[in-house]
């Protein structure tokens, strides 16, 4: 079970930077809780909050997380799957999710002032590894994958870089402060509780956990604390908030993200659906996800573009534009007013909402793979040409693989395919199938006659290679070796067009554009193989040059070239043979 604790007084969270004396702190830890209050007591914006935080904090198998409120909030929203409990000074302890808590192994308290996206199966391998009762888990964007971090010494001088290619993690001392994350083994929870109830530090902001870890030692608990790649979004801060209700409007059409808002029937958020404004001016326009409360009433000429959040009788004037923004209830837009990247509250924050830049949408820290409308080239119809040739060549070729398969048995000891692990499609592994054109041990080999390999880059090639067998120099020669990744093709992990399939080791050394590249299926051919020249140190520039290339301009008049080279090419090299 997950217990999601909205502070009254939003404690600092271990690790985070001081930017100030004790009455900068407190004062922007009142702005952060009456920004969060505002969201949280008023819909549709608490609606979207709540769901929100609910799914990004889901853990364990239970499915149904609890959300602490401070009761003088008076939060009255209900949200699937999240149970709203107000508190005053002590937070209760849900005897019954407790009870239900225990299929899984660990009791999560999250702080619900930040909403976090880790990487589960990481977290969940060092959960396994780390010995210790209760693991203090904070998330930090600089340990997120595809990314350089600077290395100082004592003195502050640069030392070096060291450049993540996944998440990672590192273990952190236990703060008293409070983290993101406080994983509790459910064996030992009953050992942590105070007359029946969870601390009443937990919801204090003066040292937040400092009886909660004081309780802990003296049980003779054994405490952890681990910081982890992840996003984290502060809806203390309007940025945060902003970024935040964004990414939960989005995901109502897109199964990618994590955070996915409930449905009530007066939420709307296409254009098209608008039973709930009292009245909609003659010219106004709704685009995009625009979230509408009760009695909205909106002027003529008026432009709202989501994604926006508008609260309960809002009066939008004419010609006013409202663009990515959260309207609070009974607020009234004046006429011919732009409120751009803002939070308005009431109408005095709205005198000095303007286009300040402020909110602008969070940066994706996760693939940024190409897409293609479905019904394309590239969306549907090369995949049906795929199925459609690899059939033909595999009949084709139907006669001669038996001799192939035979020769390569009989001269040389080994299977008579070989398989080899490479990544597809948005990274998917999948194993290569090739005939096997080298001598068993090829790969331990490799290692020792790195130091005479022709080409850069992290591939390996050299003149005369001792590792290759007879009948698979002559089947390099004519790329009869490559016939069973036709088979591949079938399976839809590979296409008869695309970039080169590389090994994950291989594309993880280059960031920046392996997210391009893998963005389409590999190919048996492509534009590399066709204009390679081999010079000397240039190979790995035009792996990288034409694969991108590649992915860029894809369409059907290229894939018909470059099979026409292809074939020409495979033609030429066969007659050299004799």
């Amino acid at each position: 079970m997950n217990l999601i604790i909205i502070h009254k007084n939003n404690p600092p969270v271990a690790g985070a930077k001081s930017s100030g004396d004790n009455a900068t702190l407190r004062s922007t830890s009142l702005r952060s809780t009456s920004l969060l209050r505002f969201a949280l007591t008023n819909e549709p914006i608490a609606g979207v909050v709540l769901d929100g935080l609910s799914k990004s904090l889901r853990w364990g198998h239970n499915g149904k997380n609890v959300c602490a409120i401070p009761e003088e909030w008076n939060v009255r929203v209900h949200v699937p799957k999240l149970k709203t409990v107000p508190y005053t000074e002590n937070v209760p302890n849900f005897p019954e999710f407790l009870r239900k808590a225990k299929r899984d192994k660990w009791f999560v308290i999250s702080n619900g002032r930040f909403a976090t996206q880790i990487d589960s199966q990481l977290l969940n391998k060092l959960l396994v590894k780390i010995q210790a009762d209760i693991v203090a888990v904070n998330v930090e964007p600089d340990l997120l994958g595809k990314r350089e971090k600077m290395r100082l010494t004592t003195q502050g001088k640069v030392a070096g870089f060291r450049r993540l290619y996944c998440d990672s993690a590192e273990l952190a001392g236990v703060s008293t402060d409070w983290p993101h994350h406080l994983f509790v083994k459910t064996s030992i929870i009953d050992r942590v509780l105070t007359d029946g109830v969870l601390s009443r530090a937990l919801s204090e902001q003066a040292a937040p956990c400092s009886a909660f870890l004081e309780k802990c030692l003296l049980n003779s608990l054994r405490l952890c604390g681990i910081n982890i790649g992840g996003s984290v979004l502060d809806l203390g801060t309007q940025d945060g908030l902003l970024n935040f209700c964004r990414t939960v409007l989005d995901s109502r059409f897109s199964t990618q993200h994590r955070w996915v808002p409930i449905k009530t029937r007066r939420w709307r958020v296409d254009s098209r659906r608008v039973s709930s404004i009292e009245h909609r001016g003659a010219d106004s326009r709704l685009v995009g996800k625009v979230l509408l409360g009760k009695n909205v009433c909106i002027g003529p000429k008026t432009i709202v573009v989501g994604p926006t959040i508008i609260g309960d009788n809002v009066k939008i004037k004419q010609g006013a534009v409202i663009n990515s923004s959260i309207i609070g209830p009974e607020v009234s837009v004046p006429q011919n007013k732009l409120v751009q990247n803002c939070i308005v509250t009431d109408r005095r924050s709205l005198l000095v909402a303007r286009h300040s830049g402020h909110g602008a949408p969070a940066t994706s820290d996760g693939p940024t793979f190409r897409t293609w409308p479905r019904f394309s080239y590239a969306g549907s119809f090369k995949r049906i040409a795929d199925c459609f040739a690899a059939i033909i060549v595999l009949i084709l070729f139907a006669p001669i693989i038996p001799f192939i398969a035979l020769a390569t048995k009989l001269t040389s000891p080994g299977p008579v395919f070989f398989k080899h692990t490479r990544q597809g499609l948005h990274g998917k592994i999948f194993d290569c199938i090739k005939f096997r054109t080298m001598h068993l041990g090829a790969d331990e080999m490799q290692d020792k006659l790195r130091f005479v390999s022709r080409v850069d880059g992290p591939q390996f090639k050299m003149t005369d290679d001792p590792r290759i067998s007879a009948v698979g120099r002559f089947l390099r020669e004519t790329y009869l070796d490559e016939i069973p990744q036709f088979i591949n093709v079938l399976l839809g992990q590979m296409s008869v067009i695309g970039p080169r399939p590389s090994p994950e080791s291989e594309n993880t050394l280059c960031p920046f554009w392996c997210d391009a590249r893998l963005s389409v299926r590999p190919g048996i051919t492509g534009l590399w193989q066709i204009h390679r020249t081999r010079q000397p140190m240039k190979d790995f520039q035009e792996w990288i040059h034409y694969d991108t290339e590649y992915v860029r301009n894809l369409s059907l008049k290229m894939d018909l070239w470059i099979c026409w080279k292809t074939t020409k090419k495979l033609f030429d090299n066969f007659i050299n043979q004799f």
